[in-house]
């Protein structure tokens, strides 16, 4: 009698469970937005703790998930490789830059033809594909000159591009603008930022008024990487916030950080960087210019955020936002560069036309809280990203945190099973390396996934992480480059700042043998000195106004 009672109870369970499936498994494909902040810290925006105004992003994070433990590649061309197929950077190419081939295949510079885009695989099954913004992912030799063009976004899935061939210049003026395959001129009135998501909305406004079709939009801003550029109404905003200086502003971030879950209130703030004054040694000339650059800084979010409000409302009028999963990430932590166009100029010209300047490492050091060290890194400030994932009809619980770890390669696995496409083995003949991520999808329905390991390595910097566990070591220019690995106990010290080598040789071996191996069978090595010195090598030369990168005959 008790066992049939227990059949009652299951077998209804486990009809539902079944149907659940099948009404998943029946129901139409989603639209697909993949939305990509360029070297933006993980706590500059407001949902994660930043004072930067950015409603609309905050919005889809109160009706959507915030992940804490999202990590991405370090840097942008590794980060958007990984990205677009699914696998190691290393894999696709794109270990390094698109500046040069380094000599081996982990390093060549630009997509490969062993690995598949999100988009053409999301074409296969059925959806019409459109891209905004920095692609990044082409050898800029072949960009600067349009030679050979098979790894443009057109050749490698999307229906229309409009965007930047290369990965920087001005937001004014940018280098290697396109429209599809053709190079072309910005227009009077251009700013990088409004163009991106006015050409968006008028591919989805064609792609509406004659298709039924599922849409997938990639749209990646330049905002806010180098150069400072952005409207004075909108820096107006920011001038005051931040004449108290990047000690106050880390302090500050960090309190709402841990207020809203994001950070244990456990983990230590990192010391401010050796390489940052403290604010009230700065005289005032240099503090209202360190002022105006983190406000111009915050003002490209600002203007990015407005811009992904256009596309939001948009969709809306168009009854489409509720079927429209939309991820927000970015690239890389934090940026600490000195860029300068080493012009004579006046404070107040940062963030115009003529200006190109970047932020420098003391905000570097702000955005990133509570992090250490920066983009190129692979510690937790280099390798941090917010990611924000909105969609109505299939997110279960709305408004909370995901601390699962995962990784920006899973992209292409989520894509794929939401997407219903079929990951091939081969593509125009030549074989596809598996895929590498894990679809989310359980993540976004309230479920968990099983622990997994994570690597990376980019410019000699290193690290692997399993469960709580992680091992990463940095490169540094100059010899022996490549640095003792360093533990940490993430559960206990996310932020870096006790390392435990000596107390734990045995997972010191065991995870730097994890990456050994990693690194040999995914076109990691070389990494030594020799690949520095040809890095190093490599001169990079701006124009007069500081657009057009150009490089060396003898490269």
């Amino acid at each position: 009698m008790a066992y049939a009672r227990f059949l009652l109870l299951v077998i209804p369970a486990i009809f539902v469970c079944a149907c659940s499936q099948d009404e998943k498994e029946s129901a139409p494909a989603p639209n697909i937005i993949l939305i990509m902040a360029d070297d933006m810290g993980y706590s500059d925006i407001g949902c994660y703790g930043g004072e930067i105004q950015t409603p609309n992003l905050d919005r889809l994070a109160s009706n959507g998930l915030r992940f804490s433990q999202f990590y991405n590649g370090a840097r942008c061309c590794p980060t958007r490789a990984s990205l677009m197929t699914g696998l190691a950077p290393h894999q696709a190419g794109m270990g390094w830059m698109t500046i040069r081939d380094l000599g081996h295949p982990g390093y060549s510079g630009e997509l490969n033809s062993n690995c598949v885009t999100i988009a053409e695989v999301l074409r296969e099954a059925g959806y019409a594909t459109f891209m905004g913004g920095k692609w990044h992912l082409t050898s800029d030799t072949k960009a600067v000159q349009e030679a050979d063009k098979s790894s443009w976004p057109v050749q490698r899935g999307f229906d229309r591009f409009f965007g930047t061939i290369l990965g920087a210049g001005s937001f004014y003026t940018p280098a290697s603008l396109a429209a599809d395959n053709v190079l072309i001129e910005p227009g009077e009135g251009f700013f990088y930022t409004d163009a991106i998501v006015d050409q968006s909305i008028g591919f989805l406004e064609d792609h509406f008024s004659h298709e039924s079709n599922p849409f997938f939009l990639y749209m990646a801003f330049t905002a806010p990487h180098w150069p400072l550029h952005a409207r004075d109404s909108t820096i107006s905003k920011y001038l005051d916030i931040y004449t108290k200086g990047w000690d106050v502003v880390r302090d500050q971030r960090l309190g709402r950080m841990i207020e809203m879950g994001l950070i244990d209130s456990q983990w230590e703030l990192t010391p401010r960087d050796q390489h940052a004054q403290e604010w009230a040694q700065l005289d005032k000339e240099k503090r209202t210019d360190m002022a105006r650059r983190m406000a111009v800084y915050a003002a490209q979010i600002d203007e990015m955020d407005v811009n992904i409000g256009h596309l939001l409302g948009f969709l809306k009028e168009k009854g489409e936002l509720d079927n429209t999963i939309i991820l927000f990430l970015a690239d890389n932590g934090g940026c600490a560069e000195l860029i300068s166009s080493g012009t004579d100029r006046t404070t107040g010209s940062i963030g115009q036309p003529e200006s190109f300047e970047s932020y420098s490492l003391p905000w570097a050091n702000a955005s990133n809280t509570p992090f250490r060290l920066y983009k190129h890194w692979t510690h937790e400030g280099g390798i941090s990203t917010p990611l924000i994932v909105h969609w109505p009809d299939g997110v279960t619980n709305p408004g909370t945190l995901v601390h699962t770890p995962a990784q920006i390669n899973d992209i292409m696995a989520t894509m794929v099973e939401i997407g219903k496409g079929i990951y091939p083995q081969k593509w125009n003949g030549r074989d596809i390396h598996p895929m590498e991520g894990k679809s989310l999808d359980p993540l976004f329905r309230g479920e968990s996934m099983e622990e997994r390991t994570f690597f990376w390595e980019h410019e000699g910097n290193r690290a692997v992480r399993i469960g709580k566990w992680k091992l990463v070591s940095e490169a540094i220019f100059e010899y022996p480059f490549i640095q003792s690995w360093e533990l940490y106990n993430l559960d206990a010290d996310r932020t870096e700042t006790v390392n435990l080598t000596e107390e734990y040789p045995e997972i010191v071996k065991e995870l730097s043998g994890l990456w050994e191996e990693w690194a040999a069978t995914h076109q990691v090595h070389p990494i030594d000195g020799r690949e520095w010195d040809q890095r190093l090598k490599t001169p990079v030369i701006f124009d007069e106004t500081g657009n057009l990168i150009e490089y060396l005959k003898t490269q």
